[in-house]
């Protein structure tokens, strides 16, 4: 992979990664139009992924500092539940973690496999349009989260483990069929995410140390920092355009992306 390779496929991991368009989806159509073939090595991926957890970081540094003190403050605990919304992702995100850890476990070689289908992929677009567009039954909801829909938000990231599912696109939409406020269905996942993304990181990463580096430097590191900064700048973004109910914009782009795909692939 060369520098310039690593710079783009960084910068469609950054911004696809947290817009709804799936990073995994183009990341897949990206590799097979430069014809690159990664064998089963993850250690780009890796990489990339680390550089879109540090641009969650930098984004909600200071609310994740909260959460963190929540999580270790032992008192009130149905007072703070009640009115402190860092609590609750306390308590909410570790939901979402179960159904997406039990479907990782359960399909973890069908999910790989996946990866390999191209055109799948880009019925997984078509599909992930689909989501965006039924938002529009859901305008402006006003609603909060609960353990409930937290679980069902957490489905909904099991599923994006499928190429062509956008994470992004697919949790926050759940929570806003489910009546959850715009803001606080984007914040939510983008902060859900956190320790799902390091999870796979850690997990591909020692793959990665017991093979020993098979890449070279200089596009690991581009890679990154593209993802990175572009991570940054595709979180703010998309915090707006959920704030202003425009989600289903993105859905004419997937389906013709998607339907080009299954046309000429």
């Amino acid at each position: 992979m060369s520098w310039w390779q690593a710079a783009l496929l960084g910068l469609i991991q950054g911004i696809a990664e947290f817009l709804p368009i799936s990073s995994s989806g183009h990341l897949v159509l990206g590799q097979y139009f430069m014809g690159l073939e990664s064998a089963g090595d993850v250690t780009f991926e890796v990489f990339t992924h680390f550089g879109t957890v540090l641009s969650i970081i930098t984004v909600y540094r200071q609310r994740i500092g909260r959460i963190l003190r929540e999580a270790f403050t032992f008192r009130n605990f149905r007072e703070r539940y009640e009115h402190n919304d860092e609590y609750r992702f306390v308590v909410f995100i570790p939901i979402t973690i179960v159904p997406t850890g039990i479907a990782y476990v359960l399909f973890q070689d069908q999910i790989t496999g996946a990866f390999e289908r191209p055109r799948l992929t880009c019925g997984m677009l078509v599909v992930t349009g689909v989501l965006l567009l039924l938002t529009l039954l859901r305008r402006n909801p006003e609603g909060r989260l609960s353990p409930l829909k937290s679980f069902v938000v957490g489905c909904a990231q099991a599923f994006a483990m499928l190429p062509g599912i956008s994470r992004s696109g697919s949790t926050i939409c759940t929570a806003l069929y489910q009546g959850v406020e715009n803001r606080k269905a984007a914040d939510f996942s983008f902060l859900m995410s956190v320790p799902i993304i390091l999870g796979a990181a850690l997990i591909d990463g020692y793959d990665v140390y017991q093979q020993g580096l098979t890449a070279t430097l200089v596009p690991l590191i581009v890679g990154t920092l593209t993802a990175y900064v572009s991570g940054i700048f595709a979180i703010n973004a998309m915090v707006d355009l959920v704030s202003r109910g425009n989600l289903h914009y993105f859905a004419f782009y997937l389906f013709i992306v998607g339907g080009l795909g299954l046309l000429f692939i």
